[in-house]
């Protein structure tokens, strides 16, 4: 399998990283873990050193203004915005999960995520004739401008009661006799405006006129997702890069390449992204109770906790090849992923220092900042592979060296990033405090770091098992891996905007409007699903020639290529129905389905048609078939069967807690 090039704490290709993709309010939850954290931190500033948290009073603007990252304290229950949630997840890339991860992060809003709402609120309500249109209406229109009003427009149908009450009747977007706003009146007050929009937008949610179209959600998931799957795609090129120049160099090194990068998967990068899943609540609750300054402090800490554990994990890497000699039956190709994790090791510091970086500009909503950094790292990847293997002549021991300086380069980007574009203000400079009070941090980060590595675990056996069949097993093996993980590019980001979408709905209390985004996205998963079904099944003889010249490897790959096609629909549609299950808040249930299906009948019916019934590959790509099967079926049963309105309420009530 290929080497997870995550972009953050989540799931993305076949053994990546933990996906926490869910933004809703569903299932907010402050972690006390954090909070006393934090409390031993602000302990340790004396008065003049510590930040206050800025006001939300008048004098300082409305809140949209502030940059603390707060919930909207006067906010109706059924805003959109107090539903919103902080993407944590940002997996751009990777390999794919075999759990759906679970979990809830902080209440906390950025100044960008609260405008989103905001503009979300005013647009529904324009779309329900609630409120004035942005654009006034056209007199005429042609015949195709009708047609294409028809088919595209997001506004819902005009009733009798609409054209019987304008929307200037219900809410009063402008000045009237009975608002304070006249000429020779005060102004309106930015805050007064907000509470004005505020008083509209619960108005219409208690009144039951909020309403959505299939137009709207689909461009709304579009809109979302299209950005996603850039950066996804974007992330996993720095894996597949590697396997391209490595491949066409022999069937050894293709193979070996899979065990070096399940190997580092196990013992490194599992590690460094699962316990930096812990920034994800730590930053965030810094950074959302104003005091700036500690999400640097966490983000130091992190850094200084993974590059101390850096050290037994090179040490572990360094005697990689021994260790690899007593599990593989191929002592050559133990070596030479001994070789390429001795070489990897350098760039170890880099990706850890990354993983913790991401963390720190998620806090501050920050997400396109890692798209921004993929946009130069990933083409100059693909260059130093290309000139370092087949240029520089340097073989096998250029592709490492590549992936080790593009991990090196990363944070380094970031940091740039940071210094001359958006992110400086949550940095208060380095400080001794980060050597102390790492035990919240640690007892925060273990369960995302055992969830991670059940994650890596589960598509890694299939690597390893593929190496007791024989080399060319493990480099066929290498090539379905990474196909199946590019694939899965695709539907995993659309399910994130899908989880966003009926999480914020939910959030809002509007569950009809969440059940129509839910069919929107069941149809987008499958038709994505069936693409990919198309592409690999007419393909099946082509794309392995992409990977390698081995005529045995290709045979194999076109061979086992209709299986991974087969479940391509089935993958598309657990992904989605995982993503629902995340934004009604019912994630819990799919990590246990998850669970059960990969590790109790997957791994299982692989192992044993395998090697039992001798199927061998074919065997392998059996289990995860039927597990997904299996995974869609159950999820999508539960999400049809579901009490959507006792999701409301259940948001609703954790609303009011968190």
């Amino acid at each position: 399998m290929s080497m997870p090039r995550s972009i953050g704490s989540g799931p993305a290709p076949r053994h990546g990283s933990i996906a926490r993709s869910s933004f809703s309010a569903s299932y907010l939850s402050q972690s006390p873990i954090a909070q006393e954290s934090i409390a031993r931190d602000l302990a340790e500033y004396s008065d003049d050193e510590i930040e206050q948290p800025e006001s939300d009073s008048e004098e300082s603007g409305s809140e949209d203004e502030s940059d603390a990252s707060t919930v909207r304290p006067n906010a109706p229950q059924h805003s959109m915005a107090s539903s919103y949630r902080r993407p944590s997840f940002v997996a751009f890339g990777g390999t794919r999960p075999a759990i759906t991860p679970h979990g809830a992060e902080g209440t906390f809003l950025t100044k960008k995520e609260k405008k989103q709402a905001r503009d979300e609120e005013r647009s529904l309500l324009r779309d329900n004739h609630l409120a004035p249109p942005k654009h006034p209406e056209p007199s005429r229109r042609n015949t195709l401008s009708r047609i294409y009003k028809k088919v595209f427009s997001t506004k819902t149908p005009k009733t009798e009661s609409d054209l019987e009450d304008p929307p200037e009747a219900l809410f009063s977007a402008e000045p009237s006799e009975s608002s304070t706003l006249l000429s020779n009146g005060p102004p309106e007050s930015k805050r007064s405006r907000r509470e004005r929009e505020d008083r509209e937008w619960e108005a219409a949610v208690a009144s039951g006129k909020i309403k959505t179209t299939w137009q709207r959600e689909a461009k709304t998931l579009m809109t979302n997702a299209s950005p996603l799957v850039i950066t996804f795609v974007l992330q996993y090129s720095l894996t597949v890069a590697s396997i391209f120049t490595v491949g066409h160099l022999g069937t050894l090194e293709l193979g070996a390449v899979s065990l070096a990068s399940m190997t580092a998967n196990i013992s490194g990068y599992a590690i460094y992204q699962g316990l930096a899943t812990s920034l994800d609540t730590l930053c965030a609750q810094a950074y959302g109770s104003g005091r700036k300054h500690l999400v640097g402090l966490q983000f130091q800490r992190m850094v200084y906790f993974l590059w101390a554990l850096t050290i037994p994990i090179g040490i572990f890497w360094l005697l990689a090849e021994k260790i690899l000699e007593l599990i593989v039956p191929e002592r050559e190709s133990a070596r030479l992923a001994g070789l390429y994790l001795r070489i990897l090791l350098l760039g170890a510091p880099g990706y850890s220092a990354f993983e913790a970086g991401k963390r720190f500009m998620q806090a501050q909503g920050l997400f396109s900042s890692c798209t921004y950094v993929l946009l130069i790292a990933a083409p100059l990847n693909a260059f130093m592979n290309w000139l370092f293997v087949w240029q520089f002549k340097w073989g096998f021991v250029g592709a490492p060296i590549a992936v080790a300086i593009t991990d090196t380069l990363l944070p380094i980007l970031l940091f740039l990033y940071v210094r001359f574009v958006d992110g400086r203000q949550c940095w208060n400079g380095f400080t001794k405090k980060a050597f102390r009070n790492w035990g919240p941090m640690i007892r925060l980060a273990l369960p995302g770091l055992l969830m991670v590595e059940a994650e890596f675990l589960a598509f890694e056996i299939l690597t390893l098992a593929s190496s007791y069949i024989s080399t060319t097993h493990l480099a066929a093996q290498s090539v379905l891996g990474t196909v199946t993980a590019l694939t899965f590019q695709i539907p995993f980001p659309i399910s994130i905007a899908a989880s966003t979408r009926v999480a914020n709905l939910i959030g809002a209390t509007l569950s009809g409007a969440a059940k129509t985004s839910a069919k929107v996205a069941f149809i987008v998963a499958c038709g994505v699903g069936l693409f990919n079904v198309a592409l690999l099944f007419f393909l099946r003889s082509y794309i392995p020639r992409l990977f390698t010249t081995d005529p045995e490897v290709i045979r194999l790959v076109s061979t086992v290529l209709p299986i991974c096609a087969a479940f391509q629909l089935f993958d598309a549609l657990a992904a989605n129905c995982n993503g629902l299950l995340r934004g009604l808040g019912y994630q819990e249930f799919g990590g246990w389905v998850n669970l059960f299906c990969y590790y109790v009948v997957a791994m299982p019916i692989s192992l044993g048609t395998a090697f039992g019934l001798g199927w061998q590959l074919e065997g392998l790509w059996t289990g995860p078939a039927i597990a997904l099967g299996l995974v869609a079926a159950a999820e999508g049963w539960f999400l049809t069967t579901a009490n959507w309105e006792k999701a409301v309420e259940d948001a609703r009530e954790r609303n009011s807690n968190g």
